[in-house]
């Protein structure tokens, strides 16, 4: 009963919050239009449909979507006679996804978690089992999942101390919409525990799925031809950054030694491209957007990654990457993917949302955590002048990333054990 309350409590904000959904859409559409695309999905209105049994994977964003790829195929491979459904929150989400898997799989907007509109989800797609990556628990989802019998995995799991404090203060809540998990199978042993706290119930450690995924051939072949058009000198990539880094990183480049440098500026949203080529032109640089598709000339000193899809293109044409939205108190991003390519990587004091990956990168010597700009300089200024230390840590990034691999056996081993339960 208490769950009931606690549920209708919930529910009742959401519907309470409706007109700020629209609000949201149309202000996140000033900048990105395409969020005013497929506005009914978001509500369960959906104009595709499966001809074959479905099996639904929810991969929020880029981040999760990228992440997915190898179990993707995996179960692509596996269940040749199913349907990969992959639903998503975001555009830049939904448009990896295109890029990543072309029509291999169906892709639509999971619906705002609504009771109506998660049923007419549910109703439409008949999932014959569902998966949830990372950290997205959406309550009435699982309800209703259980109520239709539809089996309904966490997997990939991750939980901050952060969010899981958050997700403390609803003890009710959280712990009847957790219980109702068929599974739930987290990243690290941290994470299990602080699952298992909310839950009460046992939870498996399976490893990150970002540890599989293969960096694209395409992506390396594109990797070695941005590479010459950058010419011969050393290339800094700063990755994935997020609002306010880029001053901070523009303010300490300019403190080189080496000014022969070429930095690759890649926003994490797409959405701030033209923020960010405004504050490299405030800086007096010389600057060349990559989406120009030009040889870049020898007096550029910023290339603006102002392309979608491309990241792994850029670890390759690269020779010392940071991972951006660690430089301030965002939780840092993906850093194994510049492993994976066997690049050395620098990154910031704040990597909440990577912290057991970033621990374990540090102390295999593929990379350095740095506490400001002042000591990004500092590495960087080095690691320039010693191509032995570059290279070194490099073949480190590599062992690392191999040595963790396997969670999406992991996951394709639940995910069947679940199909043949319900079969």
């Amino acid at each position: 009963m208490r769950f009931f309350d606690s549920r209708f409590a919930y529910t009742t904000l959401l519907w309470m919050l409706l007109p700020y959904v629209f609000f949201h859409l149309w202000w996140r559409s000033r900048k990105q239009p395409e969020y005013l695309d497929h506005v009914a999905e978001r509500f369960g209105r959906y104009t595709v449909k499966a001809d074959k049994p479905v099996i639904w994977l929810h991969t929020v964003s880029v981040g999760e979507t990228r992440a997915a790829a190898t179990l993707v195929h995996s179960l692509r491979a596996q269940y040749p006679q199913h349907q990969i459904l992959l639903t998503h929150t975001t555009p830049t989400g939904r448009a990896a996804s295109e890029q990543l898997y072309g029509n291999e799989v169906m892709r639509v907007y999971l619906p705002y978690d609504y009771p109506f509109a998660v049923q007419r989800f549910l109703d439409h797609f008949k999932p014959q089992v569902g998966v949830l990556l990372e950290t997205e628990i959406w309550f009435n989802l699982i309800h209703r999942c259980k109520a239709s019998n539809i089996p309904l995995l966490l997997l990939n799991a991750r939980l901050s101390e952060k969010s899981a404090a958050k997700y403390a203060r609803f003890p009710h809540l959280t712990h009847e919409g957790l219980h109702d998990l068929n599974l739930i199978a987290a990243q690290t042993e941290g994470d299990a525990q602080r699952l298992s706290e909310l839950c009460g119930r046992a939870v498996s450690t399976m490893g990150n799925l970002k540890f599989d995924i293969e960096p694209p051939a395409k992506m390396l072949e594109l990797g070695a031809h941005l590479r010459r058009s950058f010419g011969g000198r050393p290339v800094f990539l700063a990755a994935s950054t997020r609002e306010g880094e880029e001053d901070i990183l523009l303010s300490a480049l300019l403190g080189l030694t080496n000014k022969d440098v070429l930095t690759v500026i890649v926003p994490r949203h797409p959405q701030r491209f033209e923020e960010v080529a405004n504050l490299i032109t405030r800086y007096g640089l010389k600057m060349q957007r990559r989406s120009a598709n030009e040889s870049i000339s020898t007096d550029t000193q910023v290339v603006l990654g102002d392309s979608m899809g491309e990241m792994f293109a850029y670890y390759a044409a690269c020779d010392i990457a940071f991972i951006g939205g660690s430089l301030l108190p965002f939780g840092g991003q993906n850093l194994i993917e510049a492993c994976a390519v066997g690049k050395p990587v620098l990154i910031g004091p704040h990597t909440y949302n990577f912290a057991q990956a970033t621990e374990l990168a540090v102390a295999s010597g593929a990379a350095l955590q740095i506490t400001d700009a002042t000591q990004l300089s500092i590495q960087l200024d080095r690691l320039l002048i010693d191509k032995i230390a570059i290279q070194t840590m490099g073949q480190a990034g590599s062992r690392f990333v191999s040595e963790n691999q396997g969670a999406t056996n992991f996951a394709s081993r639940l995910m069947d054990e679940t199909l043949k339960q319900k079969a």
